[in-house]
């Protein structure tokens, strides 16, 4: 069965919120990037990323998190909401838990 990645954008004052579901792969990170790129555009000073439908992240999705680090700038925010364990473990194993926040909710 090939599990592919859903994904829904939103954008509210100056946050943009992206629900990822699924799977983030080599073959869907495209797709995720393409995203990043359009809220970036927008100008958000927050990226909420609701992850609590995903259920895997491959290198190449972590590749994104860290182009959206660099896309959207030091003063943007990114919240990586309800991450499964094994996201958690892949986020701490690269370091890359000190460049977002990890929360069980999205800020207010």
């Amino acid at each position: 069965m090939i599990m592919s990645l859903e994904i829904a954008a939103g954008f509210a004052g100056t946050t943009a919120t992206l629900t990822l579901t699924g799977e983030l792969d080599a073959g869907s990170a495209p797709a995720f990037k393409g995203e990043i790129e359009k809220l970036a555009g927008l100008g958000p000073t927050r990226l909420v990323l609701e992850v609590a439908n995903l259920s895997f992240m491959a290198s190449a999705g972590l590749r994104v998190l860290i182009f959206a680090k660099q896309k959207l700038g030091t003063g943007v925010d990114i919240y990586v909401v309800k991450p499964q364990p094994a996201i958690v473990d892949t986020l701490e194993k690269t370091g890359f838990h000190h460049s977002v926040f990890i929360v069980d909710q999205a800020p207010a």
